[in-house]
């Protein structure tokens, strides 16, 4: 009986083995279909580097338009986001007890004219000394000083427009008492817009005044409404101690006032164009922490003798991106096959199928629809 079971024990471990067996050799023998994929070959191209950095806007002139004189507000003179010139009355405070000052000033230069007239008609009949018609020109100067003294007064208690620009929105209400600083509007010139942007030290002398920079007031590029194209004009003397980078000031024009002060804006900076770059569509490249690389497609014959492709994986050095498009600084050359789609699946020595009739985007200008 112990015989019957060991060999009956024996059997079915001897049909297993085999079993295993017939099973590795089949997966041996077994060969993964090939991944479809988008091949470009890569061609030396020209390329226009850009600096793309974040910039704010602000305007050339603008205040807090404000009195210097306590009173009430007697006119309202302006309305909330209008357009106003240079000495345009805004705000009237109350100049009731100016008025009468300079009323008594007058009369008092009045006065002391007759006085002179009356005194100098005395000296010439030898009737007055001459200190007495010095006394009385004084007193006219001093009239005359209280009526300038009268007059200044009164043009402070108008409030007007010190410069070409845009009102704000009214803080101000008729009656109200206005102390000394408190402000009445907000006011802007907004043509032309300043734009002020940092660089890092090693680019500064990538921005130099007089050269060009474009802006846009949202994340489209190549929407030609949001674009505004200026110069740069200043560099700012120093270097900021903490962030080793020096702010630059431009200017751009803004004539259908669009652009306000304290937008927040893109900024591009063109650079020299170079030519035989070597440029890959983004999609080619796979990103890893340990290395960003490319497919190669590389042609060979199976062992039936029918052609065949195979995918290289090559470590790139990438630069700078502009649209759908990266710079290879190192890593492939040109006539390279490389894989545009279907990257993420490859492994190296993996077997692929080109199909080109669908392209992923490859523009340096892309317009993607609903952006």
């Amino acid at each position: 009986m112990l015989l019957s079971v060991a060999l009956i024990v024996a059997g079915v471990a001897f049909f297993k083995y085999r079993q295993i067996q017939a099973a590795i050799a089949m997966g041996k023998s077994f060969a993964p279909p090939p991944s479809a994929v988008t091949t470009l070959v890569v061609q030396p191209q020209p390329w226009t580097p850009v600096l793309r950095v974040i910039g704010s806007l602000k305007s050339v002139q603008g205040v807090a338009v404000s009195g210097d004189l306590a009173g009430i507000v007697s006119e309202i003179a302006f309305e909330s986001g209008k357009t106003v010139k240079k000495g345009e009355l805004l705000v009237q405070l109350n100049a009731d007890q100016e008025r009468a000052q300079l009323a008594a000033a007058e009369a008092r230069c009045e006065l002391a004219k007759l006085e002179i007239q009356r005194k100098r008609e005395l000296q010439s009949k030898s009737a007055l000394s001459p200190s007495e018609v010095d006394i009385a020109e004084n007193e006219l100067r001093q009239a005359n000083a209280a009526r300038e003294l009268a007059l200044a007064l009164l043009a402070r208690k108008r409030i007007t427009a010190p410069f070409d620009g845009v009102l704000g929105i009214r803080q101000v209400n008729l009656g109200q008492y206005l102390n000394p600083g408190t402000p009445v509007v907000t006011m802007h010139s907004l043509d032309p817009m300043l734009v002020t942007f940092a660089l890092p030290q090693q680019q500064m002398s990538q921005a130099a005044a007089g050269g060009q920079i474009m802006i846009s007031s949202g994340s489209d590029w190549d929407s030609a409404d949001q674009h505004w194209i200026g110069t740069i004009t200043a560099l700012d003397s120093r270097v900021d101690d903490a962030s080793r980078s020096v702010t630059v000031e431009g200017s751009i024009p803004n004539a259908d006032h669009r652009l306000r002060p304290g937008m927040f804006v893109n900024v591009e900076i063109p650079l020299p164009s170079e030519e035989n770059v070597l440029v890959v569509p983004a999609s080619a490249v796979n990103y890893a922490p340990y290395g960003d690389s490319i497919f190669i497609v590389k042609k060979g014959t199976d062992e039936n003798g029918t052609q065949s492709h195979t995918v290289e994986q090559r470590f790139a050095k990438l630069g700078a991106a502009r649209g759908d498009q990266v710079r290879v600084l190192s890593g492939l050359k040109a006539g390279d096959e490389i894989v545009t789609a279907g990257a993420f699946k490859l492994r190296p020595g993996g077997a692929v199928v080109i199909n080109n009739s669908v392209q992923p985007p490859n523009s340096a200008t892309p317009t993607p629809p609903n952006n």
